[in-house]
């Protein structure tokens, strides 16, 4: 702690902000971070999912922008990076349908369901039953599918896991294609995931490609459906979703029912297992003959979670957003001709939303000691919300201080939440025992991985603050006004 305080001071000291006093920074103006945003959410760039031509148009884009500010190529090859990733497109038709006795209700795509980002492909009318939580764990006395014949039937189950625990044991991950495994293995041929209708705020129809180890399921369609549409199926044993889970977290038991309706479902997409993406890198030297072997890593995911059978999640906020900063941020260096004495990596991350996959292979492939990287700040959801705030400052409290001066004195818009540990594209290099920042703003998430994620939602004002904000903090590392810290645990 002692070895903190002092860093801390000589920090406080050394901050070079007065010349930033309420400036406005005429290269980073919110008009040209929506232009930005504009572009990486249209239809062209299809929803940005790692592996699909969209995101390689996306990541063109961004390295055509890098080579016009005459950024050093710091990939693999020129500005990119490659590696492999899990790529699933999901095309034309995706239809789900309740047979219930001589009634039909037909569903509609992104108001009553989506698929899962992994779903696989399959068409044909089943029997529905419904399996609880989708748990087959006997070595935890517990198993929603031991009294229940699932076979050639499609299952509900919720999404997420139980809140309790049995003799205080963890039921692990259970991520979605773990619970479709599970549902396949005693016979199922499809499951409908249904978020937990006694949650404060039940998770909404979400896009999602975070789905968890295992092999693809190709022939096993994945669906979330409404609330609505569990009580339509679960309505002719006189029961509703809320009920099923009431009943089922009260005593702690399995209770799972076939159900005298069927399922009519028919779903499309193309898997590949070992498909082509990349992070894109750009670099700005530093002009200090010592410090110039030392970085500052400016960072955002650029991906977001594509679209289904032409439906398009266009992911403005995230995080369209935070890359456009970056891209603004290293156009601020160009333009203002600065010459930091540390070198500067702009970089644009892959796959953060199927498990941080390119944060992770950047690191992994780092070919320095790690030491030489100073800091690590990283933009996600950075243009929607209402204030700023600036996590892993408990892990790096100088950096989170550097940022916490330059922010008094200029918008004043950052709160006092912070936390430890990374996060998002952090975790990676915290992991490593790097310095980082994660800038993020207050109640970020109302449109996160919806349709409604449009540069229309933004908050332009508090975007380009932040982004201000991100640019004048990593300005100060970069001018060598910051010695790397041990960070906290």
């Amino acid at each position: 702690m002692k070895i903190i305080v002092i860093l801390f001071f000589s920090v406080i000291v050394t901050l070079n902000i007065t010349a930033q006093n309420k400036t406005r920074l005429p290269e980073i103006i919110k008009e040209d971070l929506l232009s930005d945003v504009e572009v990486l959410t249209s239809k062209e760039y299809d929803g940005r999912l790692p592996g699909s031509d969209g995101y390689n148009k996306a990541a063109q884009f961004a390295a055509d922008r890098f080579a016009q500010l005459g950024l050093k190529p710091a990939g693999d090859k020129k500005y990119f990076q490659y590696f492999d990733i899990e790529y699933n497109k999901i095309e034309s038709p995706a239809i789900f349908k309740a047979i219930i006795q001589k009634d039909t209700i037909e569903y509609k795509l992104g108001k009553d369901f989506v698929l899962r980002g992994f779903t696989g492909s399959n068409n044909f009318t089943l029997p529905v039953a419904f399996c609880g939580y989708g748990i087959s764990k006997p070595e935890l006395g517990y198993d929603d599918y031991a009294k229940i014949d699932v076979k050639d039937k499609i299952v509900i189950v919720f999404k997420q896991n139980p809140a309790w625990k049995i003799d205080d044991k963890d039921w692990g991950a259970n991520y979605p294609r773990e619970k479709s495994l599970t549902a396949k293995k005693f016979g199922a041929k499809g499951i409908l995931f249904v978020s937990l209708p006694n949650d404060k705020n039940p998770q909404p129809l979400i896009a999602s490609v975070l789905h968890g180890d295992g092999e693809q399921p190709v022939d096993f369609p994945q669906l979330q459906i409404s609330h609505q549409a569990a009580d339509d199926l679960l309505g002719i044993i006189n029961l509703s979703i809320k009920e099923c889970q009431t009943k089922i977290d009260q005593k702690q038991k399995p209770s799972s029912y076939l159900l005298r309706t069927k399922a009519v479902v028919n779903v499309n997409a193309n898997y590949i297992k070992d498909a082509k993406t990349m992070n894109i890198i750009g670099l700005i030297e530093g002009s200090d003959p010592v410090l110039k072997n030392e970085f500052v890593i400016i960072g955002a995911h650029i991906d977001h979670v594509g679209s289904q059978a032409g439906l398009l999640f266009p992911g403005a906020n995230d995080n369209a957003s935070g890359s456009a900063g970056v891209l603004e941020i290293a156009e601020a260096f160009v333009k203002n001709n600065i010459k930091p004495k540390r070198s500067v990596l702009f970089v644009l991350f892959a796959g953060e939303e199927q498990g941080l996959l390119g944060a992770k292979h950047f690191v992994e492939n780092w070919k320095m000691p790690y030491e030489k990287i100073t800091a690590m700040l990283n933009l996600d959801c950075i243009g929607y919300g209402d204030s700023i705030q600036i996590g892993n400052g408990k892990s790096s409290p100088v950096l989170w201080k550097i940022a916490d001066e330059l922010d008094y004195k200029n918008s004043n818009l950052m709160v006092e939440r912070t936390w430890n540990g990374g996060g998002a594209d952090t975790t990676p290099f915290h992991e490593k025992e790097i310095p980082c920042l994660y800038f993020v703003t207050t109640n970020s998430y109302k449109h996160l991985h919806l349709q409604t994620d449009t540069v229309e939602t933004l908050n332009p004002d508090l975007y380009e603050k932040i982004v201000q904000l991100a640019f004048l903090t990593a300005k100060e590392i970069a001018d060598g006004n910051y010695v790397r810290e041990k960070i906290v645990e």
